[in-house]
């Protein structure tokens, strides 16, 4: 899957399937609840906007792999 591309309206959990690492890159930018139940339905930009972290900077991060 490494050729899909994550955006702003990827679920999290598909997140989690595309880029092993996004666990880690999520959580590194205080994303903790990554097990929680809102994170199988919630998207990157939904997360990111809850926690204030910059959207952007997230994505290149979860797309560098």
């Amino acid at each position: 899957m490494a050729d899909k591309k994550i955006t702003e309206n990827t679920l999290i959990f598909e997140a989690l399937e595309i880029n092993p690492n996004a666990a880690e890159i999520l959580m590194a930018h205080g994303m903790h609840c990554l097990g929680c139940a809102l994170a199988h339905g919630e998207t990157v930009g939904e997360a990111v906007g809850a926690h204030g972290v910059d959207l952007e900077k997230v994505l290149e991060e979860l797309n560098n792999f």
